[in-house]
């Protein structure tokens, strides 16, 4: 982290922080230390640099009252020549001895941090579905880069620095003391004022840099909605673009007033520290003089230039440790919010002892299987069916009913509430959790394209599938002749989520890379539902491939697609109100046939 108010940190916690501090206990700690104790010989190795370069960095200081002693006045210019490169030297072997320091810390910070990084990616990718939909996705990137990379700068910075500055302390104390116990105390009595206006400093310059940072965060927002591909799209359909300029000219001059203000805040500061910087020496120099002149005391020229050498070395230090306290709470603020991912736990994970047989049949079986976010809220309710391994089975019902919940249970992503699942006649919950979920194939109506090439996002479903495999999968899908009347063919790229593509392009392509699968279950959910009837029936003659001699669940809302479903189930608030064929539930009237004559009777009308 970084110290000091030339680097803009403060003093001071913000009313948040203070609110969020967090507890430090033995667990916690102990627990922040596990993270280092696998390298506590690099950092031991760390620790001693940091003594040596402390002491060495202390010694030119010392060397000067000889240099000035023996060499300038008592006119020895061997000995002067002698103890110059000396110093040199020192000063060469502690900035190279700080070299190996620096890169001690930050080889530890750096291993230390992609451990937890690494740690933090594969326990989020364990989180259940609950969690993503109910957790803001800034927060989540926050976590895993800004956070963990905080933990970087305390390791580099804040623990480093506590140890050095306090190392520099006591030895520029202890060498002061061997001086002149005298004029080391008259020296010392300066230094915790030094503070006093490095702390006034801080909360002006935070004050300001929290403002700062709110018209930032305007600015970028703005960035954000304007310059987005939709926002873009949406400002030149109203010809918003004055009022957005205007919107974004008149936050971005605030910001620039308050970075001003912000510079300028340390300025008269500088006026202070140097008139305190000088008090200490002064003092130095008087009584000095008194003890010299009044007293004869046993002191030369070089003695009192060293003392005051020293004190000007401690006053970096002095100054940064006062300020430390904040960048602790925060340190161990940064641990805890880490800590709070860490701990999370998943609810949906595989068995110690979880089946993985040779091959899924398919054949499906729910058992009054209820479900619920909240306790007081039931999405599903007692649902009963079964679906023999190559036949196919039909969910329809209005919006809300709980058909893509059913889906979302039969592939894990939440655990049932109540009730059982059962594949092959064995629980899901006993069921290795990747072979289920590598046996299920999905398609959905917003296909999700990684920012790739077509062969890339193809390749997510089978790695190692050859040319031949995707051309075979492009042309089952209908989407081979359109790849291929693009200037790249599969290597061409997809854009964001897909925007280069159409609706029914995307989803086709969607069908390919789940025939490249080959899973033995296949469920469509919703995947035609915004598509028009052109569209529509090419994922309709692709689906049929994806089908053959598979086990099918489709969930639609166009009733067309599911008219040659072996079985329909109808839903309504979470439970089957109805089931059988298309021709049986119409016959029964009922909600599946008000939805069918209602949604046909409108596509009559247009």
């Amino acid at each position: 982290m970084q110290q000091g108010w030339g680097r803009g940190r403060s003093g001071f916690l913000t009313e948040e922080e203070k609110a969020d501090r967090p507890q430090i206990t033995r667990a916690f700690l102990a627990r922040i230390l596990s993270y280092l104790k696998p390298f506590w010989k690099q950092l031991v190795l760390a620790l001693l640099a940091i003594l040596l370069a402390t002491v060495l960095r202390l010694l030119p200081a010392i060397l000067t009252g000889r240099i000035i002693d023996e060499g300038l006045i008592g006119r020895d210019l061997g000995r002067l020549v002698t103890l110059i490169l000396l110093s040199l030297g020192v000063t060469l072997l502690s900035n190279l001895v700080g070299l190996l320091e620096s890169y001690l810390n930050t080889w530890v910070a750096q291993h230390i941090t992609f451990n937890m990084r690494n740690r933090m990616f594969s326990h989020l990718q364990g989180m259940n579905q609950r969690f993503f939909t109910s957790s803001h996705q800034g927060d989540l990137i926050t976590r895993m880069t800004s956070d963990i990379s905080g933990v970087q700068q305390i390791i580099a910075g804040t623990f480093t620095s506590i140890i050095s500055n306090i190392l520099t302390l006591v030895v520029a104390a202890i060498a002061m003391y061997q001086k002149n116990w005298i004029l080391a105390t008259a020296g010392l009595i300066i230094v915790p004022l030094f503070a006093l206006p490095t702390r006034r400093a801080g909360k002006t310059r935070w004050t300001l840099t929290r403002e700062a940072q709110q018209r930032q965060d305007e600015v970028n927002d703005i960035l954000n909605e304007t310059l987005s591909v939709s926002g873009q799209l949406l400002v030149k359909l109203f010809g918003r673009e004055a009022y957005e300029y205007a919107r974004y000219e008149k936050a971005n001059r605030e910001m620039v007033r308050l970075n001003i203000r912000q510079g300028m805040a340390g300025r008269w500061f500088r006026v202070l520290l140097g008139t305190f910087s000088s008090i200490g020496p002064m003092l130095i120099y008087l009584v000095g003089g008194i003890l010299m002149m009044r007293h004869k005391a046993d002191l030369t020229v070089g003695d009192i230039t060293v003392l005051v050498a020293l004190l000007g070395r401690m006053y970096g230090p002095v100054n940064t440790l006062m300020n430390m306290q904040v960048d602790w709470i925060r340190s161990m603020a940064l641990f805890a919010r880490i800590f709070e991912y860490f701990d999370l736990r998943h609810e949906v994970r595989s068995a110690p002892d979880a089946i993985t047989p040779v091959g899924m049949e398919g054949d499906i079986v729910f058992r009054n299987v209820s479900f619920h976010y909240e306790p007081d809220r039931e999405i599903l309710q007692d649902i009963s069916f079964s679906l023999d391994s190559g036949r196919s089975i039909a969910i329809v019902g209005p919006s809300g009913a709980g058909k893509s919940t059913i889906i979302s249970l039969l592939l894990r992503l939440y655990d049932v509430s109540s009730g059982s699942i059962t594949v092959d006649g064995i629980d899901l919950r006993q069921l290795d959790l990747g072979y289920l979920r590598r046996s299920i194939g999905l398609v959905t109506q917003d296909t999700y394209l990684f920012n790739a090439t077509i062969r890339e996002n193809l390749l997510y479903a089978a790695p190692t599938a050859s040319q031949a495999e995707l051309e075979a999968a492009g042309k089952k899908a209908n989407i081979h002749d359109f790849i291929m009347s693009l200037p790249r063919g599969y290597d061409s790229l997809v854009g964001n989520r897909g925007l280069k593509l159409s609706g029914g392009e995307k989803q086709r392509l969607s069908i390919a890379r789940v025939l490249l699968k080959d899973p033995a279950v296949v469920v469509f959910d919703e995947a035609t539902s915004s598509l028009d009837s052109i569209a529509e029936r090419l994922i309709q003659d692709a689906v049929g491939p994806l089908l053959a001699q598979r086990t099918s669940i489709v969930i639609a809302h166009r009733l067309s697609t599911v008219l040659a479903a072996d079985e329909i189930l109808v839903l309504e608030a979470g439970r089957i109100v109805q089931r059988g064929t298309h021709q049986a539930l119409l016959a029964q009237g009922g909600l599946y046939a008000r939805l069918y004559e209602t949604q046909f009777g409108l596509e009559d009308a247009f």
